[in-house]
C-alpha cells in the first residue's frame, strides 16, 4: 500500500479523499492555486503545495507542475479526482515515466473513451447498443449539417472529448444548427482544448441510468449496480439515486453485464462509470464511459456499504478486487442533491460571493455532507460553484426522499443565492415522488417547480404572519429579561397599545407579491390565538416557535415548518413546497434606481469569450450581443429588443465583474 499521495484536485472530492486516505493510514498532498489558499482540502492535508494562480490553465491543469509536487513531496501515487486531469492520458504517462503510480485506468483506456466518437466505434465492434448518429472524423459544418438533417431533428451535438455538460447542445430545427455547432465548438476549444464533434439522434424522454463498474489487474471486473441520474440541467446532474426506480433485477443485469462488456473491451482498471440512455421500453443505448469516479459515487457507497475511494486505492496498489459480483447486493435507496451557488430563477446562471453563514444539516448514518467549504469561505468564479453534495439513505425510496426533503429544509445558506429553495420544490414534487423522470424532468415540470400555486401561497401566508409574530414576542422576552423592569409594558414589542386590540401589521413581499397583514392578538397564556387578516380573509391561528421550527393550529388545520432566515429574506418550508418571503423595507429615498434602460450589464464575474456583431450594428430581440464565461460555462447576451448597439466597452478576453456595463443599446422607439 502507498505511503503517501497527492491529489491532483480541489474542493470536496479532495477532502473526499483525504478523508479514505486517512482513515487507511496514507499521508497526503494537497495541491492548490493562490485563490484556494485557505481552502478546506489544504487544512485537512498532511501537506499542501502551492502551483499557480487561480485560472485552472495556470495551476490545476498544468500536469507538469502538479507532478514536480508529488516528487518533491515523495509521493507514491497521484489521485486525479474528478474534472482537471482525471482523464488526461498524457498526464498519465507521465507518471508513470517518473515512476509514479496513476489511481486510475492505464493511458491506453482513458484515450479509447476520451474521444466520444473512437468509444462509439470500440463499444459497436463490443456489442454494445448504441444509439444512432455519426461519429466519423468529417468536421465539415455542411457535413454535419446533412447528417443532422438525414436522421431527422432533434439532434445532439456532443463534443468528443467533452464532459459535464460541455460542448454540448441540442438542436431543434435546421435553422438552429449552425448556431448551436459554433457554441458547442467555442465551448469545447475552451474547456477540453478540442473542437471535434459528433452528432447523434436526441431521444425525447430518455432516462440517464449509469452503471458503476469496478476492474482490478487479475481479470476481476464488477459492476456495483446502476444510478439513476435524469435530473438535470445545463445538462449538469443536479439529484442522482440509486437504485434506479423501476430498474428491475433483469434489466439491471443485463445492463450491468454490457457495462462490464464496455470495460472489458478497453482493458479497464480501476472505478469507471458507463452511461446509458435508457428508452421507456427497457432499451438503453450507450452513451459514453468516464474513466473516473463520478461525482455521484456516494450514493453507489449508501446502498451497498463500500468505500470506493478505498478500493481505488488498493486496486492502484496491485489487489484484487475485494468482493466478486455474487458478494454484491443493494440494501436500501439513496439520493445525492447538488448545493450550487447559482440562482434556478435565472436559467440557473451560477453566482459569486461569501458564504456569511453555512449550516448544514446534521450527519447521521442516514446523512452525509460532501463539501470542500466552510462559513466564511468564498465562491469564485474560476471553479464549479458546487458549495456540496447532500447524500441521503433510508431503507426505501420514500423513506429515503423523506429525509431528503428534510435534510434541504434544515440546510441554511446566506451570503450568496443558492439553489437549495428549488432542489426542495423539486423533491417534493409530485412527479418526482412517483419516479416519472426522464431528462427533460425540469421542463416537463416547470410550472410546479418553480411557479407556487395559488393554495400554496394561501397556506404559507398564516404560517410567514404567525412566525413573524412570534419571533417578534420571542425578541421582545429577551429584551425584557435584560431590562431593570422587566414588566413594564413599555420594554414591550408585543403590539401591546393601552385600551386598544394587540396588533401587529408587517407588509410582505411573498413570491414578489405585496401583502399587507394584520394580526390581532388575543388572550393570553393557553388561551392566547393571533387572527390574521390579509386580502379580505381572516383565519384564526395558534402556534409554538422553538427557534427555527414553527408547530401552527390554522383553524384546526395542524402544520408545522422550518423558517430560516438569510440577508433579510426567509425561507418557509412546509409539507411539499417551499416559499420565500421578506419584509418591505421602507422608501428612504436612498436608491439609486432601475439601470438605464440602454445599458446591458454582467450577470457575474467573467471573461468576454466573442463580442458577435459590431458598435453600430442593428439587431433584433433575442439576437446574441456578448457571450461570457464563468465557472466552467458560456452565458449569452441577449438584445432586448430590437434597436441598434451603439458602444462595447469591453472586448473577447477582458475580464468582467458582474454588475459592470457591457455596452450601450438603443431600442426602437
Amino acid at each position: 500500500m502507498f505511503n503517501k499521495i497527492l491529489i491532483a484536485n480541489r474542493g470536496e472530492i479532495a477532502c473526499r479523499v483525504i478523508r479514505s486516505a486517512r482513515r487507511m493510514g496514507i499521508a497526503t498532498v494537497a495541491i492548490y492555486s493562490s485563490a484556494d489558499r485557505n481552502a478546506l482540502h489544504v487544512e485537512m492535508a498532511d501537506e499542501a503545495i502551492l502551483i499557480g494562480e487561480p485560472p485552472p490553465r495556470e495551476s490545476y491543469l498544468r500536469g507538469d507542475i502538479v507532478l514536480a509536487a508529488a516528487l518533491r513531496t515523495g509521493a507514491d501515487a497521484i489521485h486525479p479526482g474528478y474534472g482537471f486531469l482525471s482523464e488526461n492520458a498524457d498526464f498519465c504517462r507521465q507518471c508513470s515515466g517518473e515512476g509514479i503510480t496513476f489511481i486510475g485506468p492505464p493511458a491506453s483506456a482513458i484515450e479509447a473513451m476520451g474521444s466520444k466518437s473512437a468509444a462509439k466505434r470500440i463499444m459497436e465492434q463490443a456489442g454494445v447498443p448504441l444509439v444512432p448518429g455519426y461519429h466519423g472524423e468529417n468536421q465539415d459544418p455542411e457535413f454535419l449539417r446533412s447528417a443532422a438533417n438525414e436522421m431527422g431533428y432533434p439532434v445532439l451535438l456532443k463534443a468528443v472529448a467533452g464532459g459535464g455538460g460541455k460542448g454540448m447542445r441540442i438542436v431543434d430545427s435546421p435553422d438552429q444548427f449552425d448556431g448551436a455547432l459554433a457554441g458547442a465548438r467555442r465551448e469545447a476549444s475552451k474547456s477540453f482544448g478540442n473542437d471535434v464533434m459528433l452528432v447523434e439522434k436526441y431521444l425525447r424522454q430518455p432516462r440517464h441510468v449509469e452503471i458503476q463498474v469496478f476492474c482490478d489487474n487479475h481479470g476481476n471486473a464488477v459492476y456495483l449496480f446502476e444510478r439513476d441520474c435524469s435530473v438535470q440541467r445545463r445538462h449538469q446532474k443536479i439529484i442522482e439515486e440509486a437504485p434506479a426506480p423501476g430498474v428491475d433485477t433483469h434489466l439491471r443485469a443485463r445492463m450491468g453485464d454490457a457495462a462490464v462488456m464496455a470495460a472489458r473491451a478497453i482493458d479497464y482498471t480501476g472505478a469507471g462509470t458507463v452511461e446509458f440512455l435508457l428508452d421507456r421500453d427497457g432499451t438503453f443505448y450507450f452513451m459514453e464511459m468516464n474513466t473516473r469516479l463520478q461525482v455521484e459515487h456516494p450514493v453507489t457507497e449508501m446502498i451497498t456499504g463500500l468505500d470506493l475511494v478505498e478500493w481505488q486505492l488498493r486496486v492502484a496498489a496491485g489487489a484484487s478486487l475485494p468482493l466478486g459480483q455474487d458478494q454484491l447486493s443493494i440494501d436500501g435507496h439513496a439520493f445525492e442533491a447538488r448545493v450550487y451557488a447559482e440562482d434556478p430563477d435565472n436559467d440557473f446562471l451560477p453566482v459569486t460571493g461569501t458564504l456569511s453563514y453555512l449550516q448544514a444539516p446534521a450527519e447521521s448514518r442516514h446523512v452525509r455532507i460532501d463539501t470542500g467549504v466552510r462559513q466564511g469561505d468564498e465562491v469564485s468564479a474560476y471553479y464549479d460553484p458546487m458549495i456540496a453534495k447532500l447524500v441521503v439513505w433510508d431503507e426505501d425510496r420514500n423513506r429515503a426522499l423523506r429525509r431528503l426533503c428534510k435534510a434541504l429544509a434544515d440546510y441554511r445558506i446566506s451570503g450568496m443565492k443558492t439553489n437549495v429553495d428549488f432542489l426542495y420544490n423539486l423533491a417534493s414534487s409530485s412527479a418526482f415522488q412517483q419516479a416519472d423522470l426522464d431528462t427533460g424532468f425540469i421542463e416537463r415540470h416547470h410550472q410546479e417547480i418553480f411557479h407556487q400555486q395559488p393554495h400554496d401561497l394561501e397556506r404559507a401566508m398564516p404560517l410567514a404572519a404567525l412566525y413573524l409574530v412570534l419571533e417578534r414576542s420571542e425578541t421582545a422576552r429577551q429584551v425584557s429579561h435584560g431590562n431593570s423592569d422587566p414588566w413594564s409594558p413599555w420594554n414591550l414589542a408585543s403590539g401591546w397599545r393601552l385600551n386598544e386590540p394587540h396588533l401587529h401589521h408587517f407588509e410582505l413581499i411573498v413570491q414578489e407579491q405585496e401583502v399587507a397583514i394584520s394580526i390581532e392578538q388575543q388572550g393570553i397564556g393557553a388561551a392566547q390565538r393571533y387572527v390574521i387578516r390579509y386580502r379580505d380573509r381572516e383565519v384564526c391561528a395558534r402556534g409554538d416557535l422553538q427557534g427555527q421550527h414553527l408547530v401552527a393550529d390554522i383553524e384546526g388545520h395542524r402544520l408545522q415548518a422550518t423558517v430560516a432566515e438569510h440577508d433579510g429574506r426567509y425561507s418557509l418550508y412546509s409539507g411539499d413546497c417551499a416559499i420565500q418571503f421578506s419584509l418591505l423595507q421602507p422608501d428612504l429615498g436612498e436608491s439609486d434606481g432601475e439601470p438605464a434602460n440602454n445599458s446591458l450589464v454582467a450577470p457575474m464575474n467573467g471573461t468576454i469569450v466573442a463580442v458577435l456583431v459590431a458598435a453600430g450594428s442593428r439587431v433584433t430581440k433575442g439576437e446574441q450581443l456578448v457571450i461570457m464565461e464563468a465557472m466552467k460555462m458560456e452565458h449569452s447576451i441577449r438584445a432586448p429588443a430590437d434597436g441598434v448597439v451603439s458602444r462595447f466597452f469591453y472586448q473577447a478576453g477582458e475580464l468582467v465583474d458582474g454588475g459592470a456595463q457591457l455596452l450601450e443599446f438603443e431600442a426602437d422607439e
